[in-house]
């Protein structure tokens, strides 16, 4: 464990300090803007929005760190509009969004931002893999269909013109699945409170219930439902700034699984049981100030969590929890990034049941190079880092498709990186991959696009001398 702490304290220390980006704005009327260079600021007389016909201006204006009144040096001005133009596109509400200067008087003028609204009503088919990554699928499990999830999933966005949104989805194949949620980013006139509700249930047949060489076990019965999972949550949010964000989340788990499952791995739940119940409580805080908020290649991205997994009666699992993601984004030339960043956990105690020792190799939290492996623990540390080099941009135009939405803007970079991590287990087994220090490197293409897309091609080699090509469909940081 103090090992673990150490490469923790070695990854902090080896983040950056922050760095300002620099961008170019849209400024209309240059002529009348001569006739106040004497002055050499501008006074911001109104803000204007147009093109929004479901989304209500003072949500737009929420996201806008500029209020009428406000006093801008015409030297920082292009860059002051192209800020708060990429504060309103991360919002993933709008496909576009341009700034201007208009109406000049004197020093005073109106600043007009014209948005385009994307496309907010989704009905569209589930076809997802059950394993953890495509190459893990197409390799290990020998790309069978029934470890493929299908189903429905409706999503509409911007409900009521709020940014809030509900979502449903039915899914079935490999794990049957119902949920629903929604969010409401605001619920008072100061635009900072918001709240949000969900429900899920699903059931499966085969169940993860072991790990034994950094590998997944798996047992089925095709005749039994062999694991079950209800899960209850509420969400409070707390916005006052444009960059951060508090969260607080309070979740009710119920899982029961088949005596089978039990018998085979007694530690599946801890102590035998075919059934937990336990409250999860989560503070969250998040911070980016960032380019983009999806595929940022500039700024900063942090989120601290601090969570309590078991309360009273309902603590059948019980433990404290740290969590840190911190990455830092630079520009180094025209159309070359840098990014280094860390993701870590340290949870307590260090004796948790199966279910509660996910680390390394599970979600987001893996080294490139290692997707075939996973490495069970409560603590990791992980340092990613990668340079990237876009190598062109350019628009598709869809034919049939309504003018909104007929043009497809793609950007191709290639990339370099290399990741090291340590994930801590007590109780290590016959992992080989635990407790130690661990290391990976490889190199690869980011195709992306609108819609929060992106497609990673990537070739990577890790500590073991083992090479491959890895398909992912997630940004890596």
């Amino acid at each position: 464990m103090l090992r673990c702490c150490y490469y923790l304290l070695v990854i902090v220390c080896l983040l950056g300090t922050t760095l300002s980006g620099t961008a170019s704005g849209r400024m209309e009327g240059e002529g009348k803007a001569a006739l106040v260079q004497d002055s050499g600021y501008l006074v911001v007389r109104n803000i204007i929005v147009v093109g929004n016909k479901k989304t209500r201006t003072s949500i737009i204006l929420r996201e806008i760190s500029t209020v009428p009144g406000d006093t801008i040096r015409l030297t920082d001005l292009a860059e002051t509009l192209e800020e708060r133009r990429k504060q309103i596109l991360n919002t993933s509400l709008f496909l576009n969004v341009t700034a201007n200067v208009k109406n000049w008087d004197g020093n005073t003028a109106d600043l007009v931002f014209e948005v385009w609204e994307r496309w907010y009503t989704f009905a569209f088919p589930i076809f997802k893999l059950a394993d953890r990554n495509f190459n893990q699928w197409w390799v290990e499990k020998g790309h069978k269909l029934n470890r493929i999830n299908f189903g429905i999933k409706g999503s509409q966005e911007n409900l009521t013109g709020r940014n809030d949104g509900l979502d449903a989805t039915l899914q079935f194949g490999y794990t049957q699945k119902i949920a629903v949620a929604y969010n409401l980013p605001y619920i008072d006139k100061s635009f900072r409170h918001g709240l949000g509700i969900l429900f899920s249930y699903s059931r499966n047949r085969e169940v993860n219930d072991s790990t034994s060489d950094n590998k997944q076990k798996f047992f089925r019965k095709d005749d039994e439902y062999l694991r079950q999972v209800y899960t209850v949550g509420l969400r409070y949010s707390y916005r006052r700034a444009i960059n951060a964000r508090h969260q607080v989340f309070l979740t009710y788990n119920y899982e029961r699984v088949a005596d089978s499952v039990a018998l085979l791995n007694p530690n599946y739940l801890g102590k035998g049981r075919t059934h937990v119940r336990f409250l999860d409580l989560t503070y969250r805080f998040s911070y980016i100030k960032a380019d983009s908020w999806i595929y940022p290649l500039k700024g900063i991205s942090i989120m601290g969590e601090v969570a309590k997994r078991g309360i009273g009666p309902l603590s059948d699992i019980d433990d404290i929890r740290f969590r840190l993601n911190f990455t830092k984004f630079w520009q180094l030339r025209r159309k070359t990034f840098f990014s280094l960043g860390t993701r870590a956990q340290a949870k307590f105690s260090d004796e948790q049941p199966y279910i509660n020792q996910q680390a390394l190799g599970y979600a987001d939290d893996y080294l490139r190079g290692l997707e075939y492996y996973v490495i069970d623990g409560t603590s990791f540390a992980l340092l990613k880092s990668t340079l990237r080099q876009e190598l062109v941009s350019f628009k598709i135009k869809l034919p049939i498709v309504p003018k909104k939405f007929n043009t497809v803007p793609v950007r191709i970079l290639a990339k370099t990186f290399a990741d090291a991590g340590y994930a801590y287990n007590k109780f290590p087994g016959n992992s080989f991959l635990n407790n130690r220090f661990l290391y990976t490197g490889g190199i690869g293409i980011d195709i992306v696009s609108f819609y929060d897309t992106c497609l990673r091609i990537e070739y990577s080699v890790n500590q073991l001398g083992q090479k491959g090509l890895f398909l992912h469909t997630s940004v890596d940081m």
